[in-house]
């Protein structure tokens, strides 16, 4: 139960006034907006991997990133759609319209979701949850999409207070509230819980967010050590003092490519790498960022996963260097991808750096603006992604090429 001597320990706003904003099963209510036959039935995104699975077809247990086939079993009435991405895109576009229309206060997450920050806006705009039940009907009006909404003093507080709002909902954190709400939930709410921290927790007893709360910082550190304990006993007690932040540039890019259950050959693998540096790139040079360590994502057949990466000597965004790095984690990574197969190959661009002002190397020479870089950039951008692509893609595609935020 939350008391008054512990209001010293949320070091946050006086009211409730961040928002967090999440369009509910993204992709599968898009698809059910605009086929009124998918409304109310269940519906997954995607064939091989699920993308997106409406919450009729998520209470026969389909989740994203199920495999297809484990997913029909479940839910074997289940309709399964092609994904559409420029539609989800455009989707996005006009959703985050309606955000800043609501306050120029806004950070996003994903194209999906997003933190607004209304404090401020009561003369104008009214009460937080006032602007908050606007908004969702303004979504719903404009886009025809349902979105559910939590408000609450902390960043954190106002996602956990969305997902319980989830599907089409709108939830309130009082102040002072905080801890009457966060304490009876399961200890998989905090950010940070995965399936091995929260067996972890379980072992020992500790399955609510208060248990974890009551039990301490200094046992947290023998069961998680001292990051994780520190980092989850802070939020157990709603501590995050985070602010919604505007203008922030993306810290890491990434793509991956889903395989599928069937056995690949090194080189079919390797050609999909191909694929991912190049659209990695594409990206990189596009927001004019630079990237210095390269990372290796792999999922294998066990639902395992593991991962590689390897820092540059210095920041870059040449395709064959960064295809280079790639390679040789790649390489390193086969035996055990031949002893355990693969279902999803992943990059990740991290260490970003803007490329103007950009530091000279020597000996000291301008970037050069006619690179085969940049005019592959130029064709694609003109004719299409798949207007050039390697041999080695000939027949297998780029693979999806999922909607993001502008980097």
């Amino acid at each position: 139960m939350f008391v008054s001597r512990d209001s010293e320990r949320i070091a946050t706003r006086a009211e409730a006034s961040i928002l967090h904003a999440d369009l509910d099963s993204f992709y599968a209510s898009v698809e059910q907006r605009d086929d009124p036959r998918l409304r109310g039935r269940p519906v997954i995104v995607g064939g091989g991997v699920v993308l997106a699975a409406s919450y009729e077809a998520k209470a026969f247990g389909v989740r994203t990133p199920m495999n297809g086939r484990l997913a029909r079993r479940l839910c074997p009435q289940a309709i399964v759609v092609p994904p559409r991405m420029a539609a989800y895109a455009e989707a996005s576009r006009k959703v985050f319209e309606v955000f800043r229309d609501t306050t120029p206060v806004v950070e996003g997450i994903s194209i999906d979701e997003a933190f607004l920050d209304v404090r401020g806006l009561r003369r104008i705009a009214g009460e937080p949850e006032m602007i908050a039940r606007r908004l969702r009907e303004q979504v719903r009006t404009e886009v025809g999409l349902p979105i559910s909404v939590g408000i609450a003093r902390t960043k954190f507080l106002a996602k956990v207070a969305s997902a319980v709002a989830k599907p089409d909902g709108l939830r309130l954190v009082p102040a002072g509230g905080e801890l009457e709400f966060l304490h009876p939930l399961p200890v998989e709410r905090l950010w940070g819980v995965g399936e091995v921290t929260a067996r972890t927790l379980h072992e020992h007893g500790i399955t609510k967010v208060g248990q974890l709360a009551e039990l301490g910082e200094s046992p947290l550190r023998a069961l998680l050590g001292p990051g994780a304990a520190r980092h989850l006993y802070a939020l157990a007690w709603a501590r995050d003092p985070r602010r919604v932040e505007t203008g922030r540039r993306r810290r890491s890019i990434g793509a991956q490519r889903a395989l599928g259950v069937r056995h690949r050959e090194p080189d079919e693998i390797e050609a999909y790498l191909h694929g991912l540096i190049d659209r990695l790139g594409r990206r990189l040079r596009a927001a004019d960022r630079l990237s210095r360590t390269v990372v290796l994502r792999l999922r294998f057949a066990d639902f395992a996963r593991a991962t590689r990466s390897h820092t540059l000597a210095e920041a870059t965004d040449h395709t064959p260097t960064l295809l280079g790095a790639a390679r040789r984690l790649l390489a390193d990574a086969m035996p055990l991808i031949d002893d355990r197969g693969l279902t999803l190959i992943g990059l990740s661009l991290t260490n970003l750096a803007d490329a103007d002002p950009f530091q000279l190397s020597l000996p000291f020479e301008e970037r050069a603006e006619n690179t085969l870089d940049t005019t592959l950039d130029r064709l694609r951008e003109r004719f299409g992604s798949a207007a050039v692509t390697r041999a080695a893609l000939l027949g297998r595609g780029e693979g999806l090429s999922v909607p993001l935020l502008p980097d």
